[in-house]
């Protein structure tokens, strides 16, 4: 199937055309038909699939259509709420591509910066507007931004934004929004608060869901390293010195610990930049571009701040810290796994994080494979780190409650790096691997 044969009008083809873009992805296929039929949409995808394309053009498509129908000067007709500033400029940036032949005018507010430029392509008028909830409901409070006229509502990244506390503000949002509208909500997975909320925002709805955690973990090459707190770091310039040219993305779970991570990998004499929360929107701009364009190889990131990362061409990912949310996994190593083609992923475990391993692997429902010895092995003492300052795991969304101390003994054959029979030889860099990627 092409984009053609999903009835696009010839503006948006010939806009997806110029990006090099002629085969939709399985969620484009099954949602842009729904989309058009008018009804709403529950969308169970995550980034890196294709979803915004699925609703930018059909949102596109009949702004366009509607165009010459409307009255009066331009209002805000369709209305993207997503939980972090890079991923709303991701989507503008789409927008603006796929609607490039249209004359459909899109702006992008968030916080952390200056308002003055945002109200002033407000005040310009447009008719999509992406946003972040907080500097949504800022604007709006000062009267800045009407939503009387949206037609189209999407919520996006439903449940990092639940992981985020947004869920009061996003409340206020939906009150504001007129009854009769259009309504997409995405999310990545489906617990209870967020079924309960996609109950509130849809009408007459179709879902259509692809699983990540499936074909993530076919495409991806993935392996853990069974390493004390301590060595971590050491760890982690061994296997950058390995791989001098690859271009890596390394997750920590904190902002301190990225900043850490930094510090070492500069006294080591490896580039590498923070990105994160604390960090302003220039220097965070800054370090994904540096990265993109090769100017340095590694980024540290937190999973908040690389929601909005999408890079073609990248190596590894790397977690320095595992998640102790499994589906954050998924999320981290589908960073190195996009679109068609595939990557690799490799994670630090330490003592206390096996247990987040093994939710991990109950998840993905395949085994991890352990990473051969080597001279830095977890040696089950516990030791201190400078960098590590996780959070307690109490935290943890839909849990029982049940901390790593009650959760049975995790240092067994299947969680030591010296006795697991599934271990790949691989000397730390992607020659190891099989030779799936960069044969």
């Amino acid at each position: 199937m092409t984009f053609k044969d999903l009835d696009i009008i010839e503006p948006i083809l010939r806009a997806l055309e110029g990006e090099g873009y002629t085969h939709p992805t399985p969620i484009q296929m099954q949602a842009i038909p729904i989309l058009f039929k008018g009804k709403d949409l529950l969308g169970v995808a995550q980034t890196g699939t294709g979803k915004t394309a699925a609703f930018a053009i059909p949102i596109l498509q009949q702004l366009f259509i509607n165009k010459g129908k409307q009255q009066g000067g331009r209002g805000i007709k369709a209305l993207i709420v997503t939980p972090t500033r890079e991923l709303a400029i991701q989507i503008g940036e789409s927008f603006t591509a796929y609607g490039k032949f249209t004359g459909i005018r899109n702006t992008v507010i968030f916080g952390g910066v200056k308002q003055g430029k945002q109200t002033h392509a407000l005040q310009r008028g447009v008719e999509v507007l992406i946003a972040t909830p907080g500097r949504l409901l800022d604007l709006m409070n000062q009267g800045f931004v009407s939503l009387r006229e949206v037609e189209f509502a999407v919520l996006d990244e439903a449940d990092h934004m639940l992981d985020m506390g947004f869920i009061h503000d996003i409340k206020k949002i939906i009150a504001k929004l007129p009854h009769k509208r259009q309504s997409l909500f995405f999310s990545a997975t489906m617990p209870k608060d967020i079924v309960e909320l996609s109950r509130k925002i849809l009408g007459d709805f179709e879902q259509v869901t692809v699983r990540p955690e499936q074909a993530t973990a076919e495409k991806v090459e993935q392996g853990v390293y069974f390493v004390s707190k301590k060595n971590k770091p050491k760890l982690l310039v061994h296997l950058l010195e390995e791989s001098p040219k690859d271009s890596v993305l390394v997750f920590s779970r904190t902002k301190h610990g990225a900043n850490k991570v930094v510090k070492i990998l500069d006294k080591a004499n490896v580039r590498a930049a923070a990105i994160h929360g604390n960090k302003s929107q220039t220097a965070r701009q800054k370090a994904l571009g540096d990265f993109k364009d090769g100017k340095i190889k590694v980024l540290i990131a937190t999973d908040i701040a690389a929601r909005g990362i999408d890079i073609d061409e990248l190596s590894m990912v790397l977690n320095y810290d595992l998640p102790n949310v499994p589906e954050t996994y998924v999320h981290r190593i589908g960073r190195t796994g996009r679109a068609s083609a595939s990557g690799i992923a490799l994670s630090f475990c330490d003592k206390e994080e096996r247990p987040y391993l093994k939710d991990i692997e109950k998840l993905i429902k395949q085994e991890v494979p352990r990473m051969p010895e080597h001279q830095f092995v977890d040696d089950g003492t516990e030791e201190e780190t400078e960098i590590d300052d996780r959070p307690a795991r109490s935290g943890n969304r839909n849990r029982s409650g049940n901390s790593s101390k009650n959760r049975g003994s995790s240092g067994n054959a299947n969680s030591r790096g010296g006795n697991s029979g599934n271990r790949r030889k691989f000397s730390g860099t992607r020659k190891g691997f099989s030779g799936k990627k960069g044969a």
